[in-house]
């Protein structure tokens, strides 16, 4: 069960469920978007601003924010791996593991859900209520007997009450979680990647090589299928404004009971469905800066980026601990028609290579505020 203050968070956010238009400019907020792709979806009473994000970005960074103050957002979701992390599953404020792999947060903005596998959450403001308050595992460790002493905390310092009164200048307590959770919000929405080399390479401003072309090529064919799953400018299927519904797939990763099960707790929708179809099916990541966010899959059993697309080339998973994937009922019919060499599969990684933004991982507009004192 959620404790209190993540029942009256749901509450206060309520509003930032629903789906809104995308915007004009908001005061100075304004988006640096590539020809083919409309600012994101933000909620109406959330809007961007400068000052905002600025405060979301030191919180986002801030180990205050957790129950015990010994780990921030950022802990799990560095800058340098593209905001992913470098392990299976990341390290909660108590030493616990999370359940899955933590994803990527650049164009996070443009997501239709949230999580892998749970499509109820549709705004980033929702999704913060998991990591924030979640008991089983403990993540950021927030509960009902620490949240004043969190609170606390960051009213003591007067960078925090002043930005707060700055940014929410008509409440009488602006410091409050309902508006610290809208402030990261607004530096998450803010990570946007969409400078990497092949960018650049379909701006005219860079070439790409031979094996990177046929990679290319490869990725846009019925041979590989890549688009069926991938076809967005993000490279996924969830980016509002290019897909239609909440797809999630089953790629035949699991089969442990030979009737395409996958282990517990990490089966897909099926967790919040019920449906026994929905077994297995995950979101399709963006595969922007994929070759930073390894180890990959829900649950980062795949330790290289080469074998994940192998992993596909050969219609599922099978070994000892996994079982026979290719034989998932479940499975989406999609990667039973891929046909791909070994020669092809390694075109199509170094395609996928050309997806990493160098500008996103070095800007300093995202960078760590407290780095220095560290």
């Amino acid at each position: 069960m959620r404790p209190l203050a993540a029942l009256a968070l749901a509450g206060l956010l309520t509003a930032c469920g629903r789906e809104s238009p995308p915007p004009a400019p908001v005061g100075d907020w304004h988006w640096t978007l590539p020809a083919g792709v409309a600012p994101p979806p933000v909620p109406a009473d959330n809007p961007m601003s400068q000052a905002k994000f600025e405060l979301g970005r030191r919180l986002f960074y801030d180990k205050r924010l957790s129950g015990n103050g010994s780990i921030s957002c950022a802990s799990c979701h560095p800058q340098d791996k593209a905001f992913s992390d470098s392990v299976a599953r990341s390290l909660g404020s108590t030493g616990e593991r999370t359940l899955r792999n933590a994803q990527p947060l650049a164009n996070v903005a443009w997501r239709k859900s949230y999580t892998w596998a749970n499509y109820s959450l549709t705004t980033l403001e929702r999704q913060m209520d998991g990591p924030l308050f979640r008991t089983d595992p403990v993540e950021m460790g927030i509960n009902d007997g620490n949240l004043p002493t969190v609170l606390a905390r960051l009213r003591a310092d007067p960078v925090y009450q002043r930005e707060f009164a700055r940014v929410f200048p008509a409440e009488a307590q602006p410091l409050s979680l309902a508006n610290i959770v809208k402030a990261i919000a607004t530096f998450e929405r803010g990570i946007v990647s969409f400078d990497s080399r092949y960018d650049r390479y379909q701006a005219g401003r860079a070439v790409l090589s031979a094996a990177e072309l046929r990679g290319l090529k490869l990725f846009r064919s019925e041979q590989a299928q890549c688009l069926r799953c991938h076809g967005s400018p993000d490279f996924d299927d969830q980016m509002a404004g290019h897909s239609d519904g909440l797809p999630f797939h089953n790629i035949g990763l699991y089969n442990t009971d030979g009737k395409g099960g996958y282990p517990f707790p990490n089966r897909g929708a099926l967790e919040l469905s019920g449906q026994p179809a929905d077994m297995g099916r995950f979101r399709s990541p963006s595969l922007r800066n994929v070759a930073l966010t390894a180890p990959y899959m829900h649950d980062g059993s795949v330790a290289t980026l080469e074998e994940a697309v192998r992993i596909h080339a050969e219609h599922g998973r099978r070994d000892a601990k996994s079982g026979d994937g290719r034989r998932n009922p479940w499975k989406d019919a999609a990667i039973d028609r891929i046909r791909l060499s070994a020669a092809e599969q390694a075109d199509i990684v170094a395609f996928l290579k050309t997806l990493t933004d160098d500008t996103l991982i070095r800007d300093p507009r995202l960078a760590d505020p407290f780095a220095a004192r560290r």
